[in-house]
């Protein structure tokens, strides 16, 4: 097959003067290639295409392919990751992970929430912070003291993007302090959550609908030096010096992943992904948020780092992605792209 290759490229935007946490869910050079070679390892030809301007006007131009891999997140507004799916959708181009409304959907994270709280799945107690005369009824609302903390971030951002070791919230003085600043800083909405102090965990998934599976799921541990609030923005971008990562096995990882794939299945999300998942003080687990477009650099990225420890080689994470896409193309309904076997720590 012929595959264009979308994405946003993180030197183009540190070239035109974008800060790094303003870049940071963008890829670099080294996963684009690493997906490339993967790609003709598997017998494809490939065309990078790049950014969603570039997809524009490829398009206008008569370009097309038999399959768009897609990892472009896009830039500006609430649907930023569904402008690609979008237009490939209009032009009938098949392509890589999930559609527009999946994709809008799980970026905007108290609407998510409603959606998985509506299939009756446990979510923790949210608000949202809209403006500054928000804040008050929310802190009200809330119940917030010392022993019932709240944590905040931005409504749709990735990447741990706005989220620091201030973001853990104990006061009314503290939440207004930083739910201002992440209304000016973000120019969005701020989401308020009860805090949940127990263990974190993240489900790896591939495939779509009844076919999907868990590769893996991996509990995120933080060190004495990491921020103690969380997966901050810090502690996610210097991971090798402030986290470690362990598979979770038993009743607890059976837990985490039947509720990541009614997750999952519920949202309608395809190909690839995570769930990620934490527990309350006596250890049930909950919903935090989906990324159905996922980080994919070999070396840094949640999900190949979770699938090398569950035993795959990248080349059967980014094969069993295709194959599950290709089940979408209209020519070739049941064909597999080359029929990869999954390691045998896949969990279904």
């Amino acid at each position: 097959m012929l595959i264009g290759l979308t994405y946003d490229l993180r030197q183009d935007y540190l070239d035109d003067g974008y800060t790094a946490e303003q870049t940071a869910e963008f890829d670099s050079h080294v996963t684009i290639d690493a997906i490339e070679s993967t790609l003709r390892e598997l017998g494809h030809q490939t065309d990078r295409i790049g950014r969603v301007t570039s997809l524009v006007e490829r398009l206008a131009r008569g370009d097309r392919w038999d399959l768009v891999f897609n990892i472009a997140e896009g830039l500006h507004g609430i649907g930023r990751e569904a402008q690609v799916p979008a237009l490939l959708d209009a032009y009938s181009v098949p392509y890589t992970f999930s559609d527009p409304l999946v994709c809008t959907l799980s970026l905007h994270k108290p609407m998510t929430k409603r959606v998985v709280r509506d299939l009756g799945l446990p979510t923790p107690d949210f608000w949202v912070v809209e403006n500054e005369s928000d804040i008050k009824k929310v802190a009200q609302g809330s119940g917030l003291c010392e022993s019932a903390p709240l944590f905040v971030k931005p409504v749709a951002e990735g990447t741990s993007k706005g989220i620091n070791a201030s973001s853990k919230i104990v006061t009314e003085r503290q939440l207004s302090h930083v739910c201002r600043r992440l209304l000016k800083e973000f120019n969005q909405p701020v989401l308020v959550e009860a805090f949940l102090p127990g263990r974190e965990f993240t489900v790896g998934i591939v495939g779509t609908g009844n076919q999907a599976q868990v590769v893996a799921v991996m509990e995120v541990i933080l060190l004495s030096n990491a921020d103690a609030a969380g997966y901050t923005f810090a502690n996610k971008q210097e991971f090798q010096e402030r986290v470690e990562y362990k598979l979770v096995g038993g009743l607890l990882a059976h837990e985490a992943f039947e509720l990541a794939l009614r997750v999952w299945r519920g949202l309608n999300c395809r190909d690839g992904g995570r769930v990620d998942l934490r527990a309350d003080g006596a250890g049930s687990l909950s919903f935090i948020e989906v990324n159905p477009l996922p980080g994919l650099r070999p070396d840094h990225s949640d999900l190949p780092i979770m699938a090398n420890l569950a035993g795959w080689t990248y080349r059967q994470l980014i094969q069993h992605i295709i194959e599950s896409a290709c089940l979408r193309i209209p020519s070739n309904p049941r064909k597999l792209a080359c029929g990869v076997a999954p390691p045998s720590s896949a969990l279904t």
